[in-house]
């Protein structure tokens, strides 16, 4: 291949298929060839090998350069494809999501304004509807697509931040927001705990709410958090609920809590990322409640089965996104109001932003939301046969039964210390990984480090999850050695 210009045009065009035909064929390749989700490679050794590359020096072949990422990347990305991935939410990915990921990198939309978009902007304006509806947020709601998560519910803590000021009789914002309390999940994501910095609240903004053995926030106890900070002249800007902890899979209890803030008039963020999958699974009503939220985070590339990012934050009533309105005058948002052009800058924390809302689009199109719900019902189905296998398994301890795809555990015989299986557990895992035949997670349950399954790929089956135990189990015992003998 001759480049004559690097810059997709209509005299480039030939080429641009070529060359990402060719790229799509190196990652077939690996994809249907991969025995393993991962080599084991160290970062010291592939850390060599990258700075290795002159990058003042280009290789000029596109051939060569697809040869040299191969050995650099793709010989030994993790595979999340792969049915022994059990570590973190990360997900194979809708194959008609990536033909939304080839169409909008190319096309290169960024749906801030309308007259850098146009049809992009609609087509995310409808799936923010679509999701509201899901949710039953009602007529008022909308939303917009961000980057994930973190950026969902920082925009979401934003919107609570700005009401509560608004609403508060104070003559000063200086003398409201060291008064700004967020109660939250003891469970839930440290997202919360970071959005709280970054929106210059105190030290001690973010109220942790205990947890039943479920892992759910206990309704009874936030109620008495509300009313001691009321009592301490504090001010609860929200309360953050959580569908789907990253750890448990846990779900709090949303009817209740919705109850708890709407008499203590308080904010409610429904923090879904995880669970959002529920909206398109015959378990949609583990989300009751939900309804009831002023925002919710919902995350398109965990349980939506959509490469990353693709994610959202909504809202029961859009007037609270005036909150991150700014107005520039080379995005024209007074003149393009008036002219009824939509912009999406209005409701967002960026400004250029990709088209990834036509990934869902296309997923929803061409297989349709009940295909993706039975992918999420398969998973939650695989965790509860996974659980069925450890419960009674003499060697592994289980912390709670799963609510939705993970499950967290720990190498526990009898007569080792905690000590002893701390640093077995973790050894275990590390092993695991570095052998290239499975990939897992570890977490710290009550002090001690444990293990977890995240159960994303349909396609991984019990008896994949009985090997990795076995796995697990067998690096585990190598490394108590004498301790575990003594012990038995």
């Amino acid at each position: 291949m001759t480049f004559t210009s690097p810059l997709l045009d209509a005299h480039t065009a030939e080429l641009y298929r070529s060359l990402v035909t060719a790229g799509v064929g190196r990652v077939a390749d690996r994809i249907a060839s991969a025995d393993r989700p991962f080599t084991g490679i160290t970062p010291g050794r592939l850390a060599e090998e990258v700075s290795a590359v002159d990058l003042d020096r280009p290789l000029g072949d596109p051939t060569a350069a697809l040869d040299e990422l191969d050995h650099l990347y793709l010989r030994d990305a993790v595979y999340f494809h792969h049915p022994r991935y059990l570590a973190h939410l990360n997900c194979p990915v809708a194959i008609p999501a990536l033909l939304g990921e080839a169409v909008l990198s190319a096309v290169n939309s960024s749906v801030d304004t309308w007259d850098q978009s146009a049809g992009g902007t609609l087509i995310e304006r409808r799936l923010i509807d679509w999701t509201a509806g899901r949710l039953g947020l009602g007529p008022a709601a909308d939303g917009v697509f961000t980057s994930g998560g973190t950026q969902s519910n920082l925009q979401a803590l934003l919107l609570a931040r700005e009401e509560a000021c608004r609403r508060a009789d104070a003559p000063a914002r200086t003398d409201v927001l060291p008064r700004l309390r967020v109660l939250a999940s003891a469970c839930g994501h440290f997202s919360v705990v970071k959005a709280a910095r970054l929106l210059g609240l105190g030290e001690d903004a973010v109220i942790g709410v205990p947890c039943d053995r479920d892992r759910r926030m206990r309704p009874g106890a936030l109620a008495r958090e509300l009313d001691r900070c009321r009592r301490q002249g504090l001010l609860p800007m929200a309360v953050v609920a959580t569908a789907g902890t990253t750890d448990f899979g846990s779900i709090d209890p949303l009817p209740e809590i919705a109850e708890i803030c709407v008499s203590a008039d308080v904010w409610l963020h429904v923090d879904a990322a995880y669970g959002c999958g529920l909206l398109v699974s015959r378990r949609r009503h583990l989300l009751d409640g939900v309804e009831r939220a002023d925002s919710v985070t919902v995350d398109y590339h965990k349980s939506f089965f959509q490469p990353v990012s693709s994610s959202a934050v909504l809202v029961r009533d859009r007037a609270a996104l005036r909150h991150v309105t700014y107005h520039a005058d080379y995005l024209n948002p007074a003149r393009s109001a008036a002219q009824g052009l939509p912009n999406q800058v209005d409701k967002s924390l960026q400004t250029t932003r990709r088209f990834d809302a036509l990934k869902l689009w296309l997923t929803l199109r061409i297989t349709g939301a009940d295909a993706v719900g039975e992918l999420f019902d398969a998973v939650i189905d695989r965790a509860a046969e996974a659980w069925a296998l450890l419960d009674p398994d003499p060697r592994f301890e289980v912390v709670v039964r799963p609510r939705l795809s993970t499950l967290v555990f720990r190498y526990a015989p009898p007569g080792v210390s905690d000590d002893a299986l701390d640093q077995a557990n973790l050894h275990a895992a590390a092993a695991l990984s570095a052998s290239g035949a499975a990939v897992v997670a570890t977490t710290v349950v009550d002090g001690r480090h444990h293990l977890k399954f995240t159960l994303l790929n349909p396609r991984t089956t019990v008896v994949d999850v009985a090997d990795v135990l076995d796995l697990l189990a067998g690096h585990a015992r190598a490394y108590l050695g004498d301790d575990l003998a003594h012990a038995s």
